[in-house]
């Protein structure tokens, strides 16, 4: 075999290599700062409800403690007897101001299980990353309720 046409293939190859695209810039991993558009979005919809259906019910009120631009979820879940989520009912997402936070969760009552233990949970995360938890909040009815102000306290 020459080494003419080997060193032609290298050439070929060299040229091939610098000719493709610059590796396009990594976009940044989102920080402390403001919550990613996508969860802004979904917050905007969940607060954005409307009047109350007939046929739904509500449970209402305030949260305390979420920094600025944290990721709030809520939601109602049916509790096994070994305090284990076994089903949801309803379920809502939020974005920290750093100020009392007020919320809506809708669910239908005839979901709400009759005799079964439901509670309301809450978590909130900043960059993934989990940083405080709502104490269970048992509901013991499937009726309109105000829960009043609700503390977020720090994850174990």
């Amino acid at each position: 075999m020459s080494l003419r046409p080997l060193v032609l293939l290298s050439v070929l190859s060299l040229l091939v290599a610098c000719g493709s695209d610059a590796p396009k810039p990594q976009p940044p991993t989102p920080g402390p700062g403001p919550a990613p558009q996508a969860a802004q979005k979904k917050a905007k919809e969940s607060a954005d409800l409307g009047p109350l259906p007939a046929y739904q019910r509500e449970l209402s009120g305030t949260l305390q403690g979420v920094p600025a631009g944290a990721e709030v979820e809520l939601a109602l879940l049916v509790i096994d007897d070994k305090s284990r989520p076994q089903q949801l009912l309803a379920s809502s997402s939020l974005i920290g101001t750093n100020q009392v936070l007020p919320f809506r969760l809708r669910f239908n009552p005839e979901s709400f299980p009759v005799g079964a233990r439901v509670e309301l949970r809450g978590r909130a995360t900043q960059s993934g990353q989990l940083i405080l938890h709502l104490p269970s909040q048992t509901i013991t009815q499937p009726t309109t309720q105000a829960l009043g102000q609700l503390q977020f306290v720090k994850a174990p």
